[in-house]
């Protein structure tokens, strides 16, 4: 599952700079750092839920 997110995530990342997305918040190129944090919460999220629960 944490493969499945990282490749998604990173293919958004570079999609956004080279052309933004458009959804709120992300509009410009340099805002790819916040599917960054997005993808630091999911892999968090993924860890929790497979080790602790």
């Amino acid at each position: 599952m944490s493969k499945i997110i990282a490749i998604l995530i990173v293919a958004l990342m570079a999609i956004q700079i080279i052309k933004p997305i458009g959804l709120p918040g992300l509009r410009q190129r340099r805002d790819f750092w916040k599917l960054a944090v997005v993808a630091f919460v999911a892999f968090a999220l993924d860890v929790f839920l497979t080790h602790v629960v």
